[in-house]
C-alpha cells in the first residue's frame, strides 16, 4: 500500500526561527501515530505544518504523492486533513449543532453518529459554545473535525486541562475511533502512555529532530526507554 502522507527532511517554524530540523515519515491510510516529546521539541509545529500554517524553510509534504505546498489550509481540510488544534476554537455564539452541521461533508460521519459517539453533546446539541465545560468544548472539537469526514485526524494535545474522570471517557472514545481503521490518527499528546496505549506507532522529537520510531506497544512494554525519551517516570 502507498504512503498517503510523507514527511520528507521537513525544516519548519516561525518567523525566522527554525523550530523542526529534519522532520522525516510516512503514514499510510488507516495508521495511527502516538507523536511524542517534551515540552518545545517540535511536535505542535508539526501538526501545524501539516495545515500548512508554520512556515517550512526546507523539505517537502506530500499527500497521496503530490506536494501540499500549494494547498492553504481550508484546502487542505477539503483535502482530507481533520485538525483539532490545541485552542479547540469553539465559537461562543454558535450551538453545538450549529458547530457539526456548518462544516459537514458527504461521507460516513454524519450528525448521527457524532452523537451516537459523544452522547453527551447530543444532550448539548442547542448549548451555545460558551455554555460548555472544558470536556464537552473537546469533544465538539473532535466532532466538528469528524464531520468533515477527514482521511486523517490530527489531534493536538486532545487530553490538556481535562479532569481526570473526562480524560478517561475522551480516551475511551478515541481508542473506539482509531480501533475502526477508517481514517488515520496522529495523536500529539503529553500523556505518552495513554497516546501509546491507542495507537499503532511512535513517532518521538527532540531538538526538532526524530530521535525514536517504532511500535507504540514496544515503546509503552520499555518504561525505562520511555521514560529516558519523554521523562516519563
Amino acid at each position: 500500500m502507498a504512503d498517503m502522507l510523507a514527511v520528507e527532511h521537513l525544516v519548519a517554524g516561525y518567523g525566522d526561527a527554525r523550530i523542526l530540523e529534519d522532520v522525516s515519515f510516512s503514514l499510510r491510510a488507516g495508521e495511527s501515530l502516538a507523536l511524542l516529546g517534551r515540552n518545545g521539541v517540535g511536535k505542535t509545529t508539526l501538526i501545524v505544518s501539516l495545515m500548512g500554517i508554520a512556515r517550512r524553510f526546507a523539505g517537502s509534504i506530500a499527500w497521496h504523492g503530490k506536494p501540499l505546498d500549494a494547498y492553504r489550509t481550508h484546502q487542505r481540510a477539503r483535502a482530507g486533513l481533520g485538525w483539532v488544534p490545541q485552542e479547540r476554537h469553539v465559537f461562543p455564539s454558535l450551538t453545538v449543532e450549529e458547530h457539526l452541521t456548518v462544516v459537514a461533508r458527504p461521507g460516513a460521519w454524519n450528525l448521527r453518529r457524532v452523537y451516537t459517539q459523544f452522547p453527551r453533546l447530543e444532550e448539548r446539541r442547542a448549548n451555545l459554545g460558551n455554555q460548555l465545560s472544558g470536556g464537552e468544548q473537546q469533544m465538539l472539537a473532535i466532532g466538528r473535525a469528524l464531520m468533515t469526514n477527514p482521511a486523517l485526524l490530527l489531534l493536538d494535545e486532545p487530553m490538556e486541562g481535562l479532569a481526570p474522570i473526562v480524560v478517561q471517557e475522551l480516551a475511551a472514545a478515541l481508542r473506539a475511533l482509531v480501533s475502526t481503521g477508517e481514517m488515520a490518527v496522529i495523536v500529539c499528546e503529553q500523556h505518552a502512555r495513554l497516546a501509546l496505549s491507542m495507537t499503532g506507532r511512535a513517532l518521538v522529537l527532540e531538538r526538532g529532530r526524530v530521535v525514536h520510531e517504532g511500535p507504540s506497544a514496544a515503546l509503552l512494554a520499555d518504561p525505562a526507554r520511555l521514560a529516558e525519551l519523554v521523562a516519563v517516570a
